[in-house]
């Protein structure tokens, strides 16, 4: 089985070298991450610029292992096109430090990497890790805990996967609960525009990570559950040609035509 990790928090980062030495239990690994953060870039391409791949050596027991200054959608696109021999079974993106949530999941180049692999009919998830503070986590417990995910996932790769979100607790392995499968609370939203004022008196504006303040969410969330102690595992559909609404849109295309012929 050929594996692909990527993510946007860049080759060096922790939680990809915890997910490359969990799947390395799974299978081959090949390795195609940024060569720095490359958070909130959404689904972008590098276009007006070469891309720089670059052999890594870092992690010992990979197939193979890459980094380019490109966005995690070009780290996907270029693996799947040119630098893997063949393309892979299944690619994970991650592990991020902080949650996947809501609304973010349209702005996440964790989640564009999987959409990316999605786009290419290869199955794939986004993994991200309840915590904004890599002091406070112990990437052994977190391995732990994705070797479940992963497990299950592999597993099942021929069975029409798709595109999945899961979100990691960060807890000790006695407080873990299980893992539930539910849709995203789509009202909710890490990041909120505040105005703050400069030495001049003048106004700009910041994203603020608003985590340990959100409280607004529906009573069966799946950020509640993350908080409680759960793995949530999300299905994302991307398909946007749904018949039900394509025959809407064409009655209303035909009213029109039918008006305009009186």
């Amino acid at each position: 089985m050929k594996i692909m990790v990527t993510n946007d928090d860049g080759i060096f980062s922790p939680g990809a070298e915890a997910m490359i030495e969990t799947l390395q239990h799974f299978g081959e690994v090949y390795v195609v991450c940024p060569d720095q953060e490359y958070s909130a870039v959404s689904q972008s391409f590098t276009l007006r610029q070469p891309v720089r791949v670059k052999e890594m050596y870092h992690f010992p027991g990979v197939a193979g292992a890459w980094s380019l200054n490109g966005s995690p959608a070009d780290c996907v696109k270029l693996g799947v096109e040119v630098l893997l021999p063949e393309k892979p079974d299944f690619l994970f993106s991650g592990i991020n430090l902080g949650p996947n949530l809501g609304r973010d999941i349209y702005h996440s180049g964790t989640m564009s990497a999987a959409i990316e692999a999605s786009l290419h009919q290869i199955p794939s998830a986004s993994v991200s890790l309840n915590s904004s503070s890599p002091r406070h986590v112990n990437y052994s417990k977190v391995k732990t805990l994705f070797y479940q995910v992963a497990e299950v996932l592999l597993q099942h790769r021929s069975k029409s996967v798709g595109l999945l979100n899961v979100n990691l607790p960060n807890i000790d392995k006695r407080e873990f609960k299980g893992i539930q499968v539910i849709p995203m609370d789509m009202s909710v939203s890490r990041y909120r525009f505040v105005g703050l004022h400069d030495p001049h008196g003048e106004v700009y504006y910041w994203l603020k990570d608003q985590l340990l303040e959100l409280t607004d969410f529906e009573p069966a969330s799946d950020y509640l559950l993350l908080k409680e102690g759960y793995i949530t595992v999300s299905p994302i559909e991307l398909r946007t040609n749904y018949k039900r609404k394509q025959e809407q849109v064409e009655r209303w295309f035909k009213s029109m035509e039918t008006n305009t012929s009186e």
